[in-house]
Formats: C-alpha cells, sequence, structure tokens
C-alpha cells in the first residue's frame, strides 16, 4: 500500500494539470429511506417498507454505505448507492492506494445469508441494504456495477469478495440471487468476471469485464464490470423483501463496492426488450398484431407512438401493427409512472423470381442435375438486411439443404428457401427444373489436304450455333489445320460442345518396301513417309492400316497406298521372289531344267546359284539368266533325290535351300 501511495504522490506532484481531473464525489449523510425513495426508485408510486441499512461506522460519519455521483467524470452513471466492504471515502478517484481498511474492527462481521448464496463461509466487513416492496407489474429490475481493488494481477484468478442480490417474497426464508452472469445462476464476482490473465488463468465471461483502471480512473479501484441489469419475476401486488449485501471474503485487504444507477429500479413497468431489426429479432408476420402491456389494478392508462397520444387507447394491453417506438403513462394512487419499447416488424420481402432452370450437366441426361443454393440465395431478394439468413428446405422436411444441391425429382422439384432471423422465418417456394440435350454429340477427326478446303459440318436441327471464330452458321470452312469448337443448343436452352481435329494430310510418298521372300511366309513391308492417315491395298479395292502383307505368293505386286482423309493414292509394285521345290528332267521339255527365275525383277540377275548333293559335293554353278541345270554330273543322269542350293545375291545376302529331282 505505500508503493502505492507514494506512486500515486510522485505522479501528483510531478502532473499539476491531473489535480484538475475528474472523479466521483461520495456522500454518507443519507438515510436508509432516502437512498432507498429518493435515489433508487425516485419515484412516488414505489410502495416501499422496512428499509434499514448496516455496515461499518469508522466514526466521524464516515460510513461504508452512501450517495454517489459522477461529479462531471466519465463514470457510467451519474448518481446512485454505494455499498463497499470499505469505507466509501476511499471510493473517489484518483486510483492510488489500496482501499483495504475496516480490518480492525473486530465487530463488522460477515453475513449468514450472503454465505450461503455464495457458497462461503468466511465473509466479513458485510454492508447490507433491504427493504420491503409490492410490485406493480410482473418484473423488477435495476443497473449496477461492481469494482474491485481484487482485480490486479493474477490475484484476480484466486481471490474475490463477494456480493448478492437476494430476493424473496415477504414472510419466506428462500432467497433467489439476482446478481448472476445473464443466463445462468454463475454468481458475479472477480474470479468469474475477467478477461485472459498472462501466467494466471483464461478468460471468464469477458464480455461482461470492463477494464483495468489507471491512475486517473474516477474510481479508486482496480477494476470494474460493465453496466449489468439484475432482474427478476415478481406477482403483482405481493410483498417482497431484497437484501442487497456485499462483505470482503477470508481477509479484510482489498475492498470492493457496488454502484447501484439513481432511479433504475424498474418496479414492476415493463413493456419487454426492444424488437428491432438490428438487434435481430424484428416482430415476425405471424405474431401481427403484437400485444404489449399489463394490467395493474385501479391503474388508468394512456398510450403513445413516437411521442404522439394515440386516440382512444386507454386499455392495458396495446394491438401494435406498425413500426415505432410506444410509451404508456400509467396513472395510479395519484402518481404516473412510464415506460417504452421500440418495436419493428420483420420487412416483407418481396422475391425477386422463384423459378430457377438448369441443363442436365453430366451424360445420363436424365433430369437430375446440381444446382448451386449459395447462387439461388443472392437472386432471391434485393437488399435483405444483413442479419436474416436464406436456407432450403425440401418439402415435408427441417433438415437444411446443403449449398450445392443435386435434385431427388427428375425433370420439375419445388423447394422452400427460408428467410429467417433470430426469432421468426418465412418460406418461400422456389421451383427447380432441369432441362436436357439427349442427342449425341460426337467429336470428329479429319484431315486437310494441302493447299484444299475443308467445310466442318456441324450437327443439324438445333436452335442455334456459336463457334469458336464467333461464327453462328451450322458449318464453317477451314483451309488450316487445327481444333475448332462449336457450341450447339438446343431449343431447352441446353448445349454441347463438338470439336473437330483437323490434321494436315497428304499422299504417301514410298520410300521403302522390305521383302522377306524364299519362304513359306513371304511379306512385304510397305515403308512410307507423309503428314497423312494411310491405308494400304494390293488390288485397289481391299485396304487394311497395316502396311504388312503375308504369304504372298511368288509374282509381281501392285501396291496402292491410300490417304484416308481423301488426299490421294500412291502406287507401287514389288516382286515377290522363290525357286522351284522340284524337277523333272525326263526330256518331256516340260519342267526339265531347274534355275530361279525373275531375280532381275529385283536387279539380282547377276547372282550365283551353286547345286550340290546331300553330302556336300558341288554338282553344278548356274546363272540365273541361263536355263539352269538338267540333272546331270560330268553329263550322266543323277538319281531321284534331294539336292540343295545356294544363292549368292548381288546385294550380299545368301539363301540356301533344296528342291527334289524327280525321274
Amino acid at each position: 500500500m505505500k508503493m502505492k501511495f507514494i506512486f500515486g504522490f510522485l505522479v501528483l506532484f510531478t502532473s499539476m494539470p491531473q489535480l484538475y481531473a475528474q472523479y466521483i464525489t461520495v456522500d454518507d449523510t443519507y438515510t436508509a429511506e432516502d437512498l432507498v425513495n429518493d435515489v433508487l426508485f425516485s419515484n412516488s408510486c414505489a410502495s416501499v417498507s422496512n428499509v434499514s441499512v448496516s455496515g461499518g461506522n469508522f466514526g466521524n460519519g464516515q460510513e461504508s454505505w452512501g450517495f454517489f455521483s459522477d461529479n462531471g467524470s466519465s463514470f457510467p452513471f451519474q448518481n446512485g448507492i454505494i455499498l463497499s466492504s470499505g469505507k466509501i471515502d476511499n471510493a473517489p478517484g484518483p486510483n492510488t492506494y489500496i482501499s483495504d481498511d475496516g480490518g480492525g474492527n473486530i465487530n463488522w462481521g460477515g453475513d449468514s445469508d450472503l454465505n450461503q448464496a455464495l457458497g462461503i463461509s468466511n465473509s466479513l466487513n458485510a454492508t447490507v441494504l433491504e427493504f420491503d416492496f409490492i410490485p406493480i407489474g410482473s418484473h423488477i429490475s435495476f443497473n449496477y456495477i461492481f469494482s474491485s481493488e481484487e482485480y490486479h494481477g493474477t490475484a484476480t484468478c484466486t481471490y474475490s469478495d463477494g456480493f448478492a442480490f437476494l430476493l424473496r417474497e415477504a414472510g419466506s426464508t428462500a432467497y433467489q440471487n439476482l446478481a448472476v452472469i445473464p443466463g445462468t445462476n454463475t454468481p458475479v464476482k472477480v474470479t468469474n468476471v475477467h478477461p485472459d490473465i498472462p501466467g494466471g488463468c483464461n478468460a471468464q465471461n469477458e464480455q461482461y469485464f470492463d477494464a483495468f483502471n489507471g491512475t486517473n480512473h474516477p474510481t479508486n479501484y482496480n477494476g470494474q464490470t460493465k453496466r449489468m441489469i439484475a432482474e427478476a419475476d415478481v406477482t403483482p401486488g405481493v410483498q417482497y423483501h431484497i437484501k442487497l449485501v456485499i462483505a470482503d471474503e477470508g481477509n479484510y485487504r482489498y475492498d470492493s463496492a457496488i454502484f447501484l444507477e439513481g432511479g433504475s429500479f424498474n418496479f414492476g413497468l415493463d413493456l419487454g426488450n426492444d424488437r428491432t431489426v438490428a438487434n435481430g429479432n424484428p416482430i415476425c408476420s405471424s405474431e401481427n398484431p403484437y400485444t404489449i402491456g399489463q394490467t395493474i389494478p385501479g391503474a388508468t392508462y394512456q398510450w403513445f407512438q413516437n411521442n404522439s397520444p394515440l386516440t382512444g387507447e386507454t386499455n392495458a394491453t396495446l394491438d401494435v401493427t406498425s413500426d415505432g417506438i410506444y410509451k404508456v403513462e400509467v396513472s395510479i394512487g395519484g402518481c404516473i409512472i412510464d415506460s417504452e419499447v421500440e418495436l419493428e416488424f420483420a420487412p416483407n420481402l418481396t422475391v425477386n423470381q422463384t423459378d430457377f432452370e438448369s441443363c442436365d450437366a453430366d451424360d445420363n441426361q436424365d433430369g437430375i442435375t446440381a444446382f448451386d443454393l449459395n447462387n439461388i440465395a443472392t437472386q432471391l431478394f434485393s437488399n435483405l438486411p444483413s442479419n436474416f439468413q436464406i436456407s432450403f428446405y425440401e418439402l415435408g422436411s427441417n433438415t437444411a439443404l446443403p449449398s450445392d444441391y443435386t435434385n431427388t425429382t427428375a425433370y420439375q422439384q419445388t423447394i422452400l428457401a427460408r428467410i429467417s432471423n433470430i426469432n421468426c422465418y418465412s418460406d418461400y417456394p422456389i421451383n427447380l427444373t432441369v432441362h436436357t440435350f439427349e442427342e449425341t454429340i460426337n467429336d470428329v477427326t479429319l484431315g486437310l489436304c494441302n493447299g484444299n478446303t475443308e467445310t466442318l459440318q456441324a450437327d443439324s436441327g438445333f436452335s442455334s450455333y456459336l463457334w469458336d471464330d464467333g461464327s453462328t452458321t451450322e458449318s464453317i470452312n477451314v483451309n488450316s489445320a487445327g481444333n475448332y469448337s462449336v457450341t450447339i443448343t438446343n431449343d431447352q436452352g441446353c448445349s454441347k460442345i463438338k470439336t473437330f481435329f483437323v490434321i494436315t494430310s497428304e499422299a504417301a510418298t514410298i520410300t521403302d518396301i522390305v521383302i522377306h521372300d524364299f519362304d513359306s511366309n513371304n511379306t512385304a513391308t510397305i515403308l512410307t513417309s507423309g503428314n497423312g492417315n494411310y491405308e494400304y491395298s494390293l488390288n485397289g479395292i481391299n485396304y487394311q492400316d497395316s502396311p504388312v502383307f503375308e504369304y504372298l505368293e511368288e509374282g509381281e505386286y501392285t501396291i496402292y497406298i491410300q490417304d484416308k482423309n481423301g488426299c490421294g493414292i500412291t502406287i507401287g509394285t514389288f516382286y515377290i521372289l522363290n525357286y522351284p521345290k522340284y524337277f523333272t528332267p525326263n526330256g518331256d521339255n516340260y519342267n526339265d531344267y531347274w534355275n530361279i527365275k525373275n531375280l532381275d525383277k529385283r536387279g539380282l540377275q547377276a547372282s550365283k546359284i551353286f547345286i550340290f548333293d546331300r553330302f556336300g559335293k558341288l554338282l553344278k554353278q548356274i546363272s540365273p539368266e541361263g536355263t539352269g541345270w538338267n540333272g546331270t554330273y560330268n553329263d550322266q543322269p543323277l538319281p531321284s533325290s534331294d539336292y540343295w542350293f545356294v544363292l549368292e545375291l548381288t546385294n550380299g545376302k545368301t539363301i540356301k535351300g533344296h528342291f527334289a529331282l524327280k525321274r
């Protein structure tokens, strides 16, 4: 405490303008009745009795309770009641020392009701303000701020003074604590309301914490909550007892205080919460008319809309059918009380369109396709308020549909678009239609002969055509290779794309004919060059894709090479050679000589032929251009048998085989 005081002194000494900073002021001369009747209620209609206050008395008129004023400072409440676990003279700023007095007074005890409400057993230095009242309506409320010196460092995670606003019907014993986190039964205290404490603990209900205070704060407390509301439902005309109590917990160090906003105690006249679009809770169309007000025995009423009296509206309740700020003035027992509420109805939205069409996007063309519901949502309404949401549902279902939705009924289906905010919604039927393109559209590959023009013809009978060069005719002419696409659209607006793969083509050039002959499977392989797609034929009628011809007999052949794209036919010839398998040298002038003929067809006429018996004895050398071998050796006929030959071709190849001599 001493260090904190010295720091405050140095700040005051070195920064003279701070001497004029604005701090709250306190007054401990008010009686309990004055505080309740004139400050907390500030209304002659309040039916209050049995007011009492107790707490610390520090002599010289210094108390732990009293009146406070903001004194032109930034404190949120203009004035009200302060209840403290120390003397209230320590409450005004600047925040330069620790308020922890009262510990020396051993007779200043705690409060058993507070102990029970908070589940503790060690309260002390308790200040209590309590009274009876009779509400005129069914709901009470008042505003408060909780401030404490225990909002410092990691102590925030461990230590907290306690307070409670305890309400019960007069004559009963069960209290209800109104000083709780909204929507819970958790008491408001330092350890339950704070931000994240580095090295200490995680944040707890941080949305209700205001700030840690610097030196020039209007109060001499280290931190406080935001403005909070204590409220409860009550029965009109029934007497209640309320006990407002605060105390130190465990020891007298580090005092705390409750600030009750002056005039904030609403003792029963309440028109409910504002219902606005901005708040996200406008009145739904299903709630029209929306009834406000309540019956108070012996009272008279006058209703207002936007500060103008509503003629003839003098009943206890009012049916609201239009937007506005509504107020009621209630006269009872010679006094007037009022309450007001702002009401707005959910806007009547006009749907821009309800029919959405799509084309079947897959190959099945079964009337089933995917719809982008997010895209549909953006087209439904203009200027949809930001706190309204759009979701989609199938008829009879409450399960929201995914944004990428595939219809479950082919070709046409109705779903619901639901426009909702926090408390209401409206459904709008949305019609989904799926169109199809059932005709098959095939791509085409074709050749373009050098120097020619080719016509690309799209499938006929459709509504429109759009080529990639912008043409809209059914066909176009091209004179260069490439890929050309046309979008074909039918009468339902669905499209398919047809692509023409145009390649350059030309007649073939024969580069070689590779022949394998003198065999049981004589073959010819046609080798070509050229930019074309070729097929091959030996008769000009029957064509094949393979350039290889097999099982060819001896003889001359004409080869036809045709470009499939119509760019010409190339013709060539080749000759298949073979040797006779036998000869009959019997002098009948038929097959009397054995030789290999037609080598000149391949330019091999200078080749040499050697004939051997089966033992390898050379019998004869002949020329392909001669008459051949007559079956003799040294002019003597040789017997019937197999004989062998070696053909040495002039191209360097050697052919070997055997043949039969028959007598």
